[in-house]
């Protein structure tokens, strides 16, 4: 026992401190942890992420006069049927496919479910790389979460030139 200052009594030491946390601080690190392991998933965690969807060729553009006109020759990605591209514009993205020789699609490159950019293709299926919403190359939703189709735009052949129209 220690001595007391100026009173002459004597004071009992201070427990020692345990290094195990008390029932009462173990169940409150319990709760923290298994909260921060549900708020994972959202992190992209998510069992519908998509598993390896390659990228998308991605093309430059510019709109005007509320259109975007690309020409497509041998070296463009769009050159072959089947194939696939991302389209940035300053008025947006958007993911333009050629399903036939003379014939193009073109769609909103924002998914529906939580407004990513789409920006993976898996023949014959867009994949958004959120949460591996899948749409067709018409728009129409193939696997959610997402619920709603993309945006379909105009599309025009002639001359080697595609135009979208997007006003």
């Amino acid at each position: 026992m220690a001595p007391a200052l100026m009173t002459g009594m004597s004071v009992a030491p201070a427990p020692a401190m345990s290094s195990h946390p008390t029932r009462r601080e173990f169940c409150a690190h319990a709760v923290s942890l298994v909260s921060i392991g549900a708020l994972l998933p959202g992190c992209g965690g998510s069992p519908t992420s998509p598993s390896g969807a390659p990228a998308l060729a991605v093309v430059n553009a510019t709109a005007s006069a509320g259109a975007i006109a690309l020409t497509i020759d041998a070296t463009s990605p769009l050159a072959t049927v089947g194939a696939a591209a991302l389209v940035q514009t300053a008025s947006g993205n958007f993911l333009v496919s050629r399903p036939a020789q003379d014939t193009f699609t073109a769609l909103t490159a924002v998914c529906t479910h939580e407004a990513c950019t789409v920006t993976g293709f898996q023949s014959p299926v867009f994949v958004c790389p959120c949460h591996g919403s899948e749409f067709t190359t018409a728009g129409a939703v193939a696997r959610g979460p997402a619920s709603a189709p993309l945006r379909q735009f105009a599309t025009r052949f002639a001359g080697n030139v595609l135009t979208i129209t997007i006003a």
